[in-house]
């Protein structure tokens, strides 16, 4: 019982994530998966999948102080971490290019999405070109150009919907 009022609570709060930044509700999405997937094998007792889920709630309210110890907005960290998915990038570009990155793409998808933007294939061909050049300005490394990409766009559907609220 105890176990699943946890996991109710853990898949609210990735599910109210997922409105800001979709990387990292994956990412918490798949570990509570991973944990309850473990205890309903009987990897975990009881104790030890509580003992996980209390761990992982307190990680996902700790990414929540992410944006003051980067020192970027919220937004800027949901793209952040988009852009961050790439080891090429993270060790070729550093943090302050990839910050710089977030922080434009910001700007760019501010500027671009518009009412039913994501809807407009146009639009989204504008953005998607945008993004690439954005992304080639900076240098980021070619071998994850694309899944960055996808990513950006994706977070870029997140976010518009959420400044359209």
């Amino acid at each position: 019982l105890q176990v699943e009022l946890l996991r109710r609570l853990l898949d609210d709060e990735i599910r109210s994530q997922r409105r800001t930044n979709v990387v990292q509700s994956r990412r918490f999405s798949e570990l509570l998966d991973e944990a309850i997937n473990r205890y309903t094998n009987r990897a975990l007792s009881t104790a030890e999948i509580i003992a996980a889920l209390v761990d992982l709630a307190k990680e996902l309210r700790a990414t929540n102080d992410r944006a003051t110890q980067l020192g970027l907005t919220q937004e800027e960290v949901a793209f952040y971490d988009a852009v961050y998915q790439n080891d090429a990038a993270v060790l070729e570009l550093g943090d302050d290019t990839l910050k710089a990155i977030a922080h434009a793409l910001v700007d760019a998808v501010r500027e671009s999405a518009t009412i039913d933007w994501n809807l407009k294939e146009s639009v989204q061909a504008a953005l998607r070109a945008k993004v690439k050049r954005l992304l080639a300005r900076y240098d980021y490394p070619p071998d994850k150009e694309e899944r960055a990409i996808e990513l950006v766009l994706e977070q870029a559907e997140v976010f518009a919907a959420a400044e359209a609220a």
